[in-house]
């Protein structure tokens, strides 16, 4: 713990290094950051009376390679990115967590109760509950906080805010009562048992491992229980290229069949091939057995098979082109996998309304102003949304109006992969 007026001291200096990992080297980007945790901290200090805190600060992330592979027990490969969540914290010396998130109304978890309850579904308050449940069940010390959150990860952004606000509470947990021993990886896993069990939303653990971890990372799910989790060795910020995140909109409402038939249709071929998930089938077998699966399954459910065996090898692949640092072929697959997706696994827009395609006209924009310069695909979930870009530096301005044009102002994320994950932040 430190001293409030300390803390602020330090945020004055001008291009801290630990705020340049964060946020990058743009001084008017680090100005603002310092002063949005300065103001945090004042309101911290207002509302909880207090004098000492710890600062945190936990990243959005972004899916880069393996789209729609995890539930098939896929690979994946994914990023953390420089739009976070962050927080002032301190322990209250109570057994009561208590949360002012920006915009939202103070609320507070009473943990001498840890149970599962459905009526709490949802709910922030579930997540923490949840979050201090398993961390105690694994011996970690837990108890009662105050903290102040400011979220910058945008929701609905495809950048998996739920995830980073979970590993965020874990950060925080472990550093005022634990001494920061909470593994990244078991961070992750806790954050998805809290969201699974206590939130009660079926989710992978991709999105929580990318933010708590930072950096590039693959994780292979071959066998879910024990994914297996790398760190990809890769300096993003030297590439010359911009990671950009565009929100096309579209209404997000009545998707959920379209996503539930995804994996359905990828575990009936499958099955009809005497497997539970795709990643135990192999492509030679698919493609033999087309005939004879065209008269039971679908068409589209053999395309989106392709799909799956495609993406799940290329990850592979791209992870090789990072580690040496071969970017032209990397950006080569983020392209083809972009196709894949479009083509086979037929996740750009919603069968029951062709007519709004803001996906389609996205990855068309770029293609027309990226080409053979930079790389497009469309970005987590699909049939509406976000798409993803690597824009170099030189058609960065040109991408951005074209986009935006048609979008709105404010629809692109200019962002980087910053290799530090859910941490306490130290100045």
């Amino acid at each position: 713990m430190e001293k409030i007026e300390k803390i602020l001291e330090k945020l004055n200096i001008d291009e801290n290094p630990f705020l340049k990992e964060l946020y990058g080297n743009d001084v008017a980007v680090l100005k603002m950051q310092a002063d949005r945790y300065a103001s945090l901290i004042n309101e911290f200090k207002t509302t909880f009376k207090a004098n000492e805190a710890m600062l945190f600060s936990s990243p959005g992330r972004t899916e880069i390679g393996g789209n729609h592979t995890d539930h098939n027990f896929g690979r994946v490969l994914a990023g953390a990115v420089n739009l976070d969540n962050i927080a002032v914290a301190a322990a209250n010396g109570t057994n009561i967590v208590r949360i002012l998130s920006k915009g939202y109304p103070q609320f507070e978890v009473d943990l001498s109760d840890l149970s599962p309850n459905e009526k709490e579904f949802f709910t922030s308050g579930s997540l923490i509950k949840g979050i201090c449940a398993k961390m105690k069940e694994l011996g970690f010390e837990i108890g009662g906080f105050n903290a102040c959150i400011d979220g910058g990860v945008p929701k609905g952004s495809g950048l998996s805010s739920s995830a980073s606000f979970e590993v965020l509470i874990g950060a925080i947990i472990s550093h005022l009562f634990n001494n920061g021993k909470l593994d990244p990886v078991q961070n992750a896993i806790i954050g998805q048992y809290s969201e699974n069990t206590y939130f009660g939303k079926p989710c992978g653990l991709m999105d929580q491992t990318a933010c708590s971890v930072g950096g590039l990372v693959t994780i292979d799910f071959e066998d879910p229980a024990n994914p297996l989790v790398k760190k990809v060795n890769f300096d993003f910020t030297s590439t010359g290229y911009v990671l950009v995140i565009t929100d096309t909109g579209g209404n997000h409402a009545d998707l959920n069949d379209e996503y539930a038939s995804i994996p359905v249709e990828m575990k009936s071929i499958a099955q009809h091939l005497g497997a539970d998930v795709l990643r135990k089938v192999s492509m030679e077998k698919v493609l033999g057995a087309i005939p004879e699966i065209r008269n039971t399954i679908s068409d589209r459910a053999i395309l989106r098979a392709i799909h799956f065996l495609g993406d799940n090898e290329r990850v592979v692949d791209q992870v090789s082109a990072l580690e040496k640092n071969d970017f032209d072929s990397f950006l080569k697959m983020v392209v083809d996998s972009g196709y894949s997706s479009y083509m086979y696994n037929q996740n750009i827009f919603p069968v029951n309304n062709v007519e709004e395609q803001g996906v389609s006209l996205g990855l068309a924009l770029s293609n027309m102003v990226l080409k053979d310069e930079g790389a497009w695909r469309v970005h987590g979930g699909g049939f509406a949304g976000t798409i993803q870009a690597f824009v170099p530096k030189n058609l960065l301005d040109k991408y951005v109006t074209t986009l935006e044009s048609v979008f709105g102002e404010g629809a692109c994320h200019k962002l980087f992969i910053r290799q530090k994950g859910a941490v306490k932040v130290v100045l």
